[in-house]
């Protein structure tokens, strides 16, 4: 069994002792701690909380946890049911709600369940809310309300359309051209909410083709549900019989978008956004963040523009910050995850997807050639487990100082740009480990970057 709180929400395995899962007693104290937060933080007038799920085993014992808790803490709840994440995002604003919270664990197993919660404007909480939050159900520090104040339940089953008429309504989407594009598309939504917002939306978008490959929203995932290529064998086969110009595999969630080439092989998580950054940035001037740990070939593209291009700390609401911070008009994360601001500031499948079938029309080329029209770069993925003794963060400021010829960011671990490539390093929240990603033109000299730096960790650390 396995219980993670973080100051982005609470997730865990399902069953077991309480403190030792996602139990259903962690589940109304956490919830309870959200609510608690919610009114006293006055941030907005709305006592409605807005709850949506992905399609897990368990989707519907924790929303009956979750919703009765809300009530009991007299807030009142529009339950929108079976919606991917940015749907319930967008829930948000549209009811005008206090918050919401999204009942999701992403891209882990489907023994996995998890709260993310949402503020009044449909975007994760920082790090202090959710400090905050953390210690609130820490202290159990909440008082439910009397019989007379119990919230009320609405149940809003539309939301998945609304959320189809705004990606439609965006004025880079061009429906148009998609429909005289005669796309044939193939998809894998891993039997979850993916299974009826994507076939929707691509009928809405005039794709008349379309083989659907695990659609049925029951939470059975038929393969590993994080859109990794080793996953993603499937629709790769389906892709190379030759008969679709385009693959899309989303995640539980629906947040992360990646990418099947017209002859299976993979378009890449990373280039997701490097694509559709591509098309905006030709269509809109303004600048692009990525976080540290993503693709190079993001900041190539918006200097090709002469725009500039800004990384973030890990993490999605770090990326939004920044992209608020330097009035970003795309940006995300290097594991397909597109956020669009003109839509809203979460990352967001079902735009990635709209906006990539037109970039891919206007283009007129296939999958595979627009892909050859990006910088190629490869990553290396790597980790070294330390002991609990070693002092991580005083190794890392001793890389910083050996390497600081070269151009040095510090806001998450430490990341060094060479000429040819990228190392980033960051220390693990939960155990004694260092993540070492690194890019270059091959995975020969990725592979050379991270061993290098990983030696000298041995070296600094004295680890044999």
């Amino acid at each position: 069994m396995a219980l993670v709180k973080s100051i982005s929400g609470i997730r865990g395995t399902i069953g077991g002792r309480a403190g030792e899962g996602l139990s259903p007693l962690d589940v109304v104290k956490f919830t309870s701690a959200y609510a608690a937060f919610i009114k006293s933080g006055g941030k907005s007038d709305s006592r409605t909380i807005v709850v949506g799920r992905d399609a897990r085993i368990s989707g519907e014992m924790v929303n009956k946890l979750v919703v009765g808790t809300l009530l009991g803490m007299g807030m009142n709840v529009t339950d929108i049911g079976l919606a991917t994440t940015p749907t319930t995002e967008l829930a948000v604003t549209m009811e005008k709600a206090a918050g919401g919270i999204i009942l999701t664990a992403s891209h882990n197993p489907k023994q996995w369940n998890a709260l993310k919660l949402l503020n009044e404007k449909g975007e994760f909480l920082n790090a202090k809310e959710g400090e905050t939050i953390l210690k609130l159900a820490e202290a159990e520090d909440f008082t439910f309300t009397d019989v007379d104040n119990i919230g009320k339940l609405t149940v809003k089953d539309f939301y998945t359309q609304k959320h189809i008429e705004s990606v439609l309504a965006l004025q880079l989407v061009d429906v148009e051209a998609i429909k005289a594009a005669n796309f044939r598309v193939a998809i894998d939504c891993v039997n979850s909410v993916g299974g009826i917002a994507i076939p929707e939306l691509l009928e809405a978008l005039g794709v008349k083709t379309l083989e659907k490959l695990y659609c049925e929203p029951n939470g059975h995932f038929p393969h590993n549900p994080e859109p990794l290529p080793e996953h993603l064998t499937d629709i790769s086969d389906v892709m190379k019989k030759g008969k679709f110009d385009v693959g899309f595999v989303v995640d539980p969630d629906v947040d992360r978008l990646a990418i099947i080439a017209e002859d299976g092989s993979m378009f890449g998580e990373e280039y997701t956004l490097v694509s559709i950054a591509d098309y905006i940035l030709r269509h809109t001037p303004g600048n692009t963040v990525s976080n540290l740990s993503s693709t190079r070939a993001l900041r190539d593209v918006t200097r090709k523009y002469n725009y500039e291009y800004n990384a973030a700390a890990v993490g999605e609401v770090n990326v939004v910050a920044k992209m608020k911070e330097t009035n970003a008009v795309i940006g995300g994360e290097g594991n397909g995850g597109v956020i669009y601001p003109a839509s809203h500031y979460g990352r967001d499948a079902l735009v990635g997807i709209a906006l990539f079938l037109t970039h891919l029309a206007k283009q007129k080329k296939t999958v595979s050639e627009l892909r050859k029209t990006y910088p190629n770069y490869f990553m290396s993925k790597n980790k070294i487990e330390l002991t609990p003794n070693i002092d991580v963060d005083g190794v890392l400021a001793v890389i910083k100082g050996s390497y600081k010829q070269y151009e040095v960011n510090d806001i998450d671990g430490v990341k060094i740009d060479f000429p040819q490539g990228w190392v980033h390093l960051r220390k693990s929240n939960t155990e004694p480990i260092i993540r070492i990603y690194s890019e270059a033109g091959t995975p020969e000299q990725a592979d050379n970057f991270a061993k290098a730096i990983m030696e000298e960790i041995k070296r600094i650390a004295n680890i044999a």
